[in-house]
């Protein structure tokens, strides 16, 4: 299937990206975009009716670790370091009037 991507398709792409390309660069670049536009409609010939959808190649789980507290309530051992503590928190100087 010859896909023929005309000149004005050229200028409009050209034009989105900002090039400025002389005439043999557009005739190579008509070649490039007929070229993958041939790979896709080849693609589309597969059968794919039995492949499930998915959205990464391989299988994707958490890497994360689990939140565990390791040091227990330290709350009393924190405030110790308070300059000025009001009901069980620090207490600081205002800094916006």
């Amino acid at each position: 299937m010859a896909n023929i991507i005309s000149d004005e398709t050229i200028e409009y792409v050209g034009i989105l990206a900002k090039l400025e390309l002389s005439e043999d660069e557009k005739e190579q670049a008509k070649k490039d975009m007929g070229s993958m536009l041939d790979y896709i409609d080849k693609l589309n010939e597969l059968d794919t009716s039995g492949v499930e959808p998915m959205s990464h190649v391989f299988p994707v789980h958490n890497v994360f670790r689990e939140d565990v507290v390791v040091n227990g309530d330290i709350h009393e051992q924190m405030l110790a370091n308070a300059p000025k503590e009001k009901d069980d928190s620090f207490m600081v100087p205002k800094t916006v009037e």
